[in-house]
């Protein structure tokens, strides 16, 4: 069971959200926040899995809750539900740690395949939103990540590659001919060499270095 909690300052949000989730099995709503204060108090008391964050909020923003969150519990995977769609907003999500942002207008089937992928540690984006990020990522001036980039394996980049694309680990392990459980461990790896805390910020890097384009050896 995949344990959500819901945080939006509009409360006839929230209320939609659990009605909408109530209908999917294998997903319980253990809680509702109204701003990011109430959801870093509540993720330590409801345990969940994933947390639905919305952005603008009195208090504490969604930004900053994301933020905090993701330093207190790495475990948990924040999935930004949000109307707003402004590059801004967009990059500053993903620089905060979250796990995947998703528009409000996004359909009840890809909601909850965002919620299983989040808490099975994929990356979603919605498609409206994908190429905001992609050019805010290749305007971005070049890290100091680039020696940490170097030091990956050539199986460790590959995996990188895909990962950034997309790809799970299920269909990173099909495309390499590996199992799930090694390519897990390059995962575990590839964000320790990087200095990165999420699959999220591994492909940032990996996009604004273009090893997402790097062709496969032969």
């Amino acid at each position: 069971m995949i344990r959500v909690l819901i945080c939006d300052d509009q409360m006839v949000v929230r209320m939609g959200l659990r009605a909408i989730l109530s209908t999917a099995p294998g997903i319980e709503v253990v809680g509702e926040a109204g701003d990011g204060a109430e959801a870093l108090s509540l993720v330590a008391e409801t345990n969940p899995d994933v947390v639905l964050m919305d952005l603008r909020m009195p208090n504490v923003n969604g930004i900053q809750a994301t933020r905090t969150l993701r330093e207190r519990h790495p475990e948990v995977g924040v999935l930004v539900l949000t109307t707003y769609d402004a590059d801004e907003w967009v990059l500053n999500a993903v620089r905060a740690g979250a796990s995947g942002y998703l528009l409000k207008d996004t359909p009840r089937e890809g909601l909850v395949a965002a919620i299983e992928g989040t808490a099975a540690g994929e990356t979603h984006v919605d498609p409206a939103v994908a190429g905001k990020l992609f050019r805010q990522v290749a305007r971005s001036p070049a890290p100091t990540a680039q020696p940490l980039v170097a030091e990956l394996s050539q199986r460790e980049r590959e995996v990188l590659r895909l990962l950034a694309r997309g790809l799970n680990n299920a269909d990173i392990a099909r495309e390499l001919f590996l199992s799930e459980g090694t390519v897990r461990n390059y995962v575990s790896a590839i964000l320790s060499k990087l200095d990165v805390s999420d699959r999220t910020q591994a492909a940032v890097l990996a996009l604004r270095h273009g090893l997402a384009d790097e062709e496969p050896p032969p």
